[in-house]
């Protein structure tokens, strides 16, 4: 339950997504479109979110949003393979493992819309990349880091899917944020988004590098995971922790100080904008989706900036109010 304050949060700002008049024609055939994500969590719940506003708000659109009952590349290509056979005009995925999933991925594209959202294929036919700039994502994250580590140190990242592109790009924007800098990277752990894994990579770190010096995860859950590791090991303040995304425990642990800082994305706007920018390019317009890239920013947070983000949250609610009849 600790969640759905964000979840409500995140709702009321799809009230204040930018409108759609539905193109102000008479009655059209209404639009098969769906989107596959990588797994169930908060973060994708919010995606799913986003992707309902869009379909609520445009009218002429029937969704199907759908997570594979196990995290595999395999999974997501069945789902894919039943949304063509069922006629779907447009998919958006977010690959796991982006050079594996290439040939079908094509396949796909070569009878359907397809759109890559959160987690590139860039080798891929797929018409365009929705969502955020994970190599610049990457490189908030080392300023993060590095402000944290003025003196440098060693670290460690912990990391979900290890061939998703989103990993990949986060990686590498880290590795050359941090190029020239005090702080070494002595190891990269996966745990194939698992929670339960990623608290033990995190727990099993500590205990083999008394001198570590900081953590930091890529996906969600791993902040407060790497948190709950910390604590237990007594070294909060010693272990400095950098992350992504907003989680409860993970705004909570910057707002005690026990998490130095986070890079939060946009998983909403991710949604809506997938939505409805499949909708416009299936029935003309592919103005926005031309270039092969849609990027949606990322916004670093810190002690310094937790209460302005929250506060934006609460305006949020505030203009809600405002926009009831």
């Amino acid at each position: 339950m600790k969640k759905l304050p964000l979840l409500l949060l995140s709702l009321c700002a799809a009230a204040l997504l930018p409108g759609c008049d539905n193109h102000g024609g008479g009655p059209q055939k209404k639009l098969r479109l769906a989107f596959v994500a990588n797994t169930a969590d908060n973060y994708w719940s919010v995606v799913q979110l986003g992707c309902d506003y869009a379909a609520r708000q445009l009218g002429d659109v029937d969704l199907e949003f759908r997570v594979p009952a196990v995290r595999t590349a395999e999974a997501q290509q069945t789902m894919l393979g039943e949304l063509v056979a069922d006629g779907a005009d447009g998919i958006a995925i977010s690959p796991i493992d982006a050079d594996r999933q290439t040939d079908f991925l094509n396949s796909v594209a070569a009878k359907t819309l397809l759109i890559c959202a959160d987690s590139d294929a860039a080798n891929s036919r797929r018409t365009c990349y929705i969502g955020t700039d994970n190599v610049s994502a990457g490189q908030q994250a080392a300023e993060l880091i590095k402000a944290a580590l003025p003196q440098g140190g060693k670290i460690i990242l912990l990391v979900g899917y290890a061939k998703a592109q989103n990993t990949l790009d986060r990686v590498s924007g880290i590795q050359s944020g941090l190029a020239g800098s005090n702080i070494q990277i002595i190891g990269t752990l996966s745990d194939e988004h698992d929670s339960a894994i990623g608290q033990k990579n995190a727990e099993e770190a500590l205990a083999k590098n008394p001198d570590l010096a900081g953590m930091v995860g890529i996906y969600g859950y791993h902040g407060p995971a790497i948190l709950t590791a910390v604590r237990s090991a007594g070294k909060t303040g010693q272990v400095k922790i950098v992350c992504f995304d907003d989680d409860s425990d993970t705004l909570a642990g910057i707002a005690s100080g026990d998490i130095y800082g986070t890079v939060v994305q946009s998983p909403l706007d991710i949604g809506w904008q997938t939505i409805i920018n499949m909708e416009r390019y299936l029935r003309g317009d592919k103005t926005q989706l031309a270039g092969g890239k849609f990027l949606i920013p990322s916004r670093p947070i810190t002690q310094k900036n937790i209460v302005n983000f929250m506060e934006d949250q609460q305006a949020l609610l505030v203009k809600l109010k405002q926009l009831r009849p």
